[in-house]
Order: C-alpha cells, then structure tokens, then sequence
C-alpha cells in the first residue's frame, strides 16, 4: 500500500509538472548600438546590431501547489552588412492567435529596409516571414500599425515605404510562411526624416479599423480604410501637430 500510494504521488507529481506549460513573447528591446549603417532617418547615425526577446512560460497549474513562471531571453546578433533601423520593437499579433509577434524594421547595407516578423516554435524565436528589401541603400519604411482592418477575421499590417520619398502606404498580411501584398496608396507619409518617432497609427473612427497618416507636406491628416481589397482615403481635417495623427484622440 505503502508503494502504491508513492507511486501515485508521483504519479500526480509529474501530472502536474508537465501541465499546460503555456508560452509567448512577452518583451523586446534592441541593443549593441552601432554606426555601421548611417543613414540618419531617426536623428542620428546610430541604429542598433542585436535584438533581445524575452519569452514568458507558466509552468504548473494556476494556484496549484506547483506553479510558476519562468523567462528566457534570446539574442539576436546581427551579421556586419545588418542592423535593426527602428525605434522599438513592436510587440503585435499579426496572425491572430491571441499571442504577440514581434515587428521590426531591418536594414541591409545595399538594399535598404524591410519589415521583419519574428514569432515562436516550440517556445522559441524563430523568422516568421519578411517583405523584401527595397532595394536601395538607405531606403527605409516606417511601420503604422496591425490590425483586421476589412472585417474579415484577419489581421492586416499597415506601413509607409519610403516615407521621405515615394510615400507608398503598403498593406500586408501574414499567410503561411510570407507577407502577401494587399493593397497600397501613394501619396501618404508618417514620420518626417530626422524625427525620433513615428506618427500616425490604426484608430476606430466610426466603428471601423483607420489608418491615420499625413498628406506629403504635411498640412492635412488623411484617413484610410480598406474594403473589398481596396483602401479608400478621405480627408479628415487640418494636421495641426503630432496630437492631430494620435490614434487615440484623432477620432474621438
């Protein structure tokens, strides 16, 4: 009895250290600065040459005897003709199961920007998907937001190419292992060369996912939705400063 009773306590021991173990990125910042790319779009000719991901896991049964959490972080160090040419990263759920991908700007010495995801395997980070690099040297794209912009259960990623330039407001959408093209509208600009931040974003104007981004000479705030795989842009008011593109109060 005396056995049997040790095996089923470990039994039940082991029942519960291998429970639902559940994993998803819950940090990111950048790190290991560097001058090796010095294009300048964010102010300065530093940009940064590693990446840093924690991972969140809960181990155990929420309020059982046994639970926990533990957190690793990943470092992801550049190769010299790469950097990270952004300002955080961002921390968006771009294929919808509830968890945070991680959403980054990359940089290459020949070909310029492209955006980069990166999600999780078995706990891991691992490369997601990619645009393509644009294809000239310092050229660059600004990120806007991700959201299910056309209401049909899938999320969407919004960003400006070229924002200093060609001014291509660009939609795409993670399917598989790629970032199929949506949709794209010229014209539209969120982050002027040398500022440290970005404007404009993805807010509910009345009732529906918006694109909120600036004109080319910044005069008038532009709001774009898409529908049936077009995007449709209207005009919604003077641009007055920064608080004028803030997802948060624009369209209130």
């Amino acid at each position: 009895m005396a056995r049997a009773a040790l095996l089923a306590l470990l039994g039940w021991f082991g029942a519960v250290a291998g429970a639902a173990t559940a994993q998803e990125i819950t940090g990111a910042e950048f790190a290991a600065p560097t001058g090796r790319y010095p294009h300048g779009a964010l102010g300065d000719a530093l940009e940064w040459g590693a990446l840093r991901i924690t991972v969140g896991r809960r181990a155990g049964r929420a309020g059982g005897l046994f639970s926990g959490r533990l957190e690793l972080v990943y470092e992801f160090n550049l190769p010299d003709d790469l950097v990270f040419e952004d300002t955080v990263p961002r921390l968006w759920d771009v294929d919808g199961d509830g968890a945070p991908e991680v959403v980054v700007v990359q940089s290459q010495a020949g070909a310029g920007a492209r955006l980069l995801i990166i999600g999780l395997t078995n706990g891991k980070p691992v490369f997601r998907a990619a645009t393509p690099f644009i294809g000239t040297r310092f050229r660059w794209l600004a990120p806007l937001g991700a959201a299910d912009l056309d209401g049909d259960g899938r999320v969407e990623i919004a960003y400006v190419e070229t924002p200093h330039l060609g001014r291509v407001l660009k939609i795409v959408r993670l399917e598989g292992g790629r970032l199929s093209r949506v949709a794209e509208l010229r014209g539209l600009t969120n982050h002027k060369f040398g500022d440290r931040y970005l404007q404009g974003g993805i807010a509910n104007c009345d009732g529906r996912p918006t694109i909120l981004a600036a004109n080319p000479d910044w005069t008038r705030v532009i709001a774009v939705t898409l529908d049936g795989g077009a995007l449709a842009a209207r005009d919604h008011g003077p641009l007055s400063g920064p608080e004028s593109l803030d997802p948060l109060r624009a369209c209130r």
